[in-house]
């Protein structure tokens, strides 16, 4: 599947033009770090070795808008029903699409998240307070569940990546 396009082919102008695929995690990976505003890192591997995961393009004339990537939580022990929930890990959109991708694409996958991974009852995702408002997770029907404070005790405990961002981040979730 290209990337990119050679000559002047149709652009969609509706995010109701794409169609949302599974992909495989590599390349998943690779387009995230195209897009990807703030984490364009984010290895295959990382992916795959979860419980559950599944990546998801938006395709339009065979060419790419968007892309996801989920696996089970990265806290799910932590978590009251950690099994049952699956984490939105990457979400990143092509400079190119259409105005609403990620929203519409949220409402998307979620349709196809219920219909294939049957023990999937809640997805959840984290917003970084520093450069998102979360308007897309309001729009399509998300509930603010929790935000975290800056300077939280695992931060000083427990080594990070330094391109992590170490601003507050607001976990939403969505019933399926």
């Amino acid at each position: 599947m290209p990337l990119f396009r050679n000559g002047n082919p149709l652009i969609p102008n509706s995010p109701k033009q794409l169609n949302v695929v599974s992909c495989k995690p590599y390349f998943a990976c690779e387009l995230n770090a195209l897009w990807h505003s703030r984490f364009p890192v984010i290895h295959w591997s990382n992916v795959v070795r979860n419980r559950d995961y599944c990546c998801f393009i938006a395709i339009y004339d065979d060419f790419v808008y968007a892309v996801a990537i989920w696996s089970s939580p990265i806290a799910a022990n932590r978590m009251k029903e950690g099994i049952s929930m699956l984490e939105l890990r990457r979400l990143a959109i092509a400079p190119d699409a259409p105005k609403f991708t990620a929203s519409w694409m949220l409402s998307a996958m979620r349709k196809k998240i219920k219909k294939s991974m049957l023990h999937i009852k809640t997805l959840i995702s984290y917003q970084d307070t520093d450069v998102h408002s979360g308007t897309i997770y309001k729009a399509s029907g998300w509930i603010a569940a929790n935000t975290s404070k800056e300077g939280m005790d695992w931060r000083v405990t427990r080594s990070r990546n330094n391109a992590q961002s170490l601003a507050p981040k607001t976990r939403w979730e969505l019933k399926i």
